[in-house]
C-alpha cells in the first residue's frame, strides 16, 4: 500500500492526500510536479526512473488506512543528480 508521504522530497512543499501536485516514481519517491518538470525532467534523482501522478486515498478510507505523516526532506545534490540526468534525460522512462 502506498505511503501517500506528506511532501516534496526535494523543496518540501506540502503534498497532502488531496493534492494534485504530488508524483511519485515506482520506489514511491515523492516530489511536486515543480521539481519533476523543471528541474528533474521527469528523472528521479533517486532511482533514474520516470515519474506518474500519484494517486489519492479514498476519503472514507483514511482512517482505516492513513497516509503518512513522516516527511522525508533530502534536497537533490545537483552536481550529483547532473550525471543522472544527462544519462537518461533523453530515453523514455520505461526504456531507461
Amino acid at each position: 500500500m502506498l505511503e501517500i508521504r506528506p511532501s516534496c522530497e526535494n523543496c518540501n512543499k506540502s503534498l497532502p492526500n488531496d493534492s494534485s501536485q504530488a508524483m511519485i516514481c515506482t520506489f514511491e519517491c515523492t516530489f511536486c510536479k515543480d521539481c519533476v518538470d523543471t528541474i528533474f525532467l521527469n528523472v528521479c534523482p533517486n532511482c533514474g526512473g520516470g515519474f506518474t501522478k500519484r494517486p489519492t486515498r479514498p476519503s472514507h478510507l483514511l482512517e482505516k488506512y492513513p497516509v503518512s505523516s513522516k516527511v522525508i526532506y533530502k534536497p537533490v545534490d545537483m552536481s550529483l543528480f547532473e550525471k543522472l540526468l544527462i544519462r537518461f534525460k533523453d530515453i523514455q522512462a520505461r526504456k531507461r
